[in-house]
């Protein structure tokens, strides 16, 4: 007998808290300060880890149950559209990268959230360094390698609990 989605969904919402731990662990204990696309990345695992834990208490019906799932993939591809953005960035020769421009903070009490939003994901100097590797892959490429899996995973096994209602 295998896992049940209720198992899963805790398993992806556990899987989120442990990427945000060591997301702070990186800024509070070895200094790392994350910039402006991370941040925005640290918002879609927090937003597809709260997903994943109301499906875990909640409990949704059929049409709940799809409903959710199809959050989780929107949520799942949104993150990913931000990682793989900052794994492009990264990847860019060094004369073809952007200028480093404001920290988030100032950019969100001087513009428009509209402005900041797209400020963010045209990306900035800052978001090209790779400061951090595991396995050859940066922090970037390891959240747009989580997205995928996390999404892939809740929107596939909550259609089909949902189908099997």
């Amino acid at each position: 007998m295998g896992l049940s989605p209720r198992q899963i969904n805790f398993g992806g919402f556990s899987i989120c808290v442990l990427l945000m731990a060591y997301a702070y662990y990186l800024q509070y204990v070895e200094g790392r300060e994350p910039c402006p696309l991370c941040i925005f990345q640290r918002v879609g695992l927090v937003a597809l880890g709260l997903t994943f834990l109301s499906m875990t208490v909640y409990q949704p019906g059929r049409i709940g149950q799809r409903i959710y799932a199809v959050l989780l993939g929107l949520i799942a591809i949104a993150g990913a559209g931000v990682a793989g953005r900052h794994v492009w960035l990264q990847n860019l020769p060094p004369d073809k990268v952007p200028a480093c421009g404001p920290d988030l903070a100032t950019m969100m009490q001087a513009w428009p959230l509209q402005t900041v939003i797209q400020n963010v994901l045209r990306g900035s100097g800052e978001c090209a360094i790779v400061d951090w590797s595991f396995l050859g892959i940066s922090i970037p490429g390891w959240c747009l390698i989580w997205f995928i899996v996390l999404g892939i995973v809740g929107v596939t096994v909550n259609i089909r609990a949902s189908l099997a209602r």
